[in-house]
């Protein structure tokens, strides 16, 4: 699997391509595989399966094509391990949205947390190297089509709901998300109330207001692909720090400048000022310190994440807010980074509180 390239860079140019990147991205250590076979998906909602599903009977991918979105798109899914024992049970759905530069097809986003749930499925759909979970404002760009919003939202659940036995309703769907996919899970609970019961954001991108302008910048710097040419003969794909085709820094919510309040649809899409949305709903943040150090991307992800958590308090509405600092007591290897040891204790407290809630509905 990809592992992250070194922060350790010398040039201002290159150090702010590596910050926004990492501050946007992950990586895990190997996986081990499992057995069996996986189940058999039947298309529908925009969706082809271009590929046999892959995986186990608990722990399986499936790649899917949609206009929605140019090119090949994995889902992985972890269902639990009584699943195929009980034919009439029905199960509540955590969507789980990836960070940058990462894709479902990596088998170390089945966290251990995940695979040892109990009493709910788990789906990871694809959201792009870059997507922003979003339809993007322009679609004619090299990137192709990117309206990956509709690609979830519109095709992805109910495909899901179509083919695993799932409760489909709201109260038992929750979305969640780490780092890019942070912004993602608070974004779509807040664009789609109706059909998420809770809504949790793992060292996410929280704040796009120009309150967090380092954030911002990172957003931008995976549009114009400010740090591809750090990869050197890397291939596309094997390299973090490519994201793609190079596209405008106003591709996805148009120009992220704020002169003459030309940065308006970005403050639209900012999850820090539109915490009203979420009530009555379960919220959850996390996020670490980056041990004080600039340099570390968590240092500016905790920044966002207390925007986040000062206007839920503005409004006194209920939360599960953990800040675990530099890391120490926080699982093994979390050092308040950025990082996939420190996002695994995050799962192992947030998913038995999850599922917790999921049966007190």
């Amino acid at each position: 699997m990809r592992s992250a390239p070194s922060l350790r860079l010398s040039c201002a140019k290159a150090l702010f391509a590596a910050v926004a990147t990492a501050l946007l991205m992950f990586g895990a250590p190997a996986a081990h595989a499992d057995a069996p076979a996986p189940p058999g998906f039947t298309d529908g909602f925009g969706l082809t399966q271009t590929r046999p599903v892959t995986g186990t009977a608990t722990n399986f991918v499936v790649t899917v094509t949609t206009p929605e979105v140019a090119g090949e798109h994995h889902i992985r899914i972890l269902l639990p391990q009584d699943y195929a024992a009980g034919p009439a049970k029905r199960y509540p759905v955590f969507y789980l949205l990836h960070g940058a530069s990462d894709d479902p097809a990596n088998p170390n986003l089945a966290y251990p947390a995940l695979t040892a749930a109990k009493s709910m499925i788990t789906v990871i759909p694809d959201g792009g190297r870059r997507g922003w979970y979003t339809n993007w404002l322009d679609q004619d760009t090299a990137a192709g089509a990117q309206n990956w919003e509709n690609f979830h939202i519109n095709q992805v659940i109910p495909f899901i709901d179509a083919n695993l036995r799932t409760l489909g309703t709201k109260q038992g769907r929750a979305v969640g998300g780490i780092s890019m996919g942070g912004f993602g899970a608070l974004h779509y609970a807040q664009r789609h109330p109706g059909l998420f019961s809770q809504v949790a954001t793992f060292s996410g991108a929280d704040d796009l207001s120009m309150d967090e302008a380092v954030i911002r910048g990172a957003v931008v710097a995976t549009l114009t692909n400010i740090g591809a040419p750090l990869c050197g003969s890397s291939s596309r794909g094997d390299c973090a720090l490519d994201f793609g085709p190079t596209v405008s820094s106003d591709a996805v919510f148009g120009s992220p400048y704020p002169v003459f309040n030309a940065d308006w649809r970005w403050n639209e899409a900012d999850p820090s000022t539109h915490m009203d949305v979420l009530a009555g709903m379960g919220i959850a943040i996390y996020t670490g310190n980056g041990a004080g150090n600039p340099a570390e991307p968590e240092f500016w992800v905790q920044s966002a994440a207390h925007h986040a958590k000062d206007r839920l308090d503005a409004l006194k509405f209920p939360y599960h807010f953990v800040d675990y600092g530099d890391g120490s007591g926080w699982g093994q290897g979390c050092q308040g980074g950025h990082t996939y040891d420190c996002w695994a204790q995050d799962l192992v407290d947030y998913i038995p509180r999850l599922e917790a809630a999921f049966a007190s509905s």
